[in-house]
């Protein structure tokens, strides 16, 4: 397993924490995923050999938040 954290812009309430909540832990392979509004922050455990980085991030960005680069 391993751990990251992604910096993400453009939540403004618990709804929101709850919506990237519900989509990253939808990715194969996702573990936990644990999301603070603020500072704007996901904590995610995932396995490596089913997804990445890139994966969750892009579905972060389809719900329709931005992520800080």
């Amino acid at each position: 397993m391993e751990t990251i954290e992604i910096e993400i812009e453009g939540m403004s309430c618990g709804g929101c924490t709850a919506s990237v909540t519900r989509v990253l832990e939808a990715v194969a392979g996702v573990q936990s995923a644990t999301v603070t509004l603020n500072p704007g922050k996901a904590r995610i455990v995932f396995d490596a050999t089913q997804t990445s980085r890139a994966v969750l991030e892009t579905s972060i960005e389809e719900a329709g938040y931005d992520i800080n680069r």
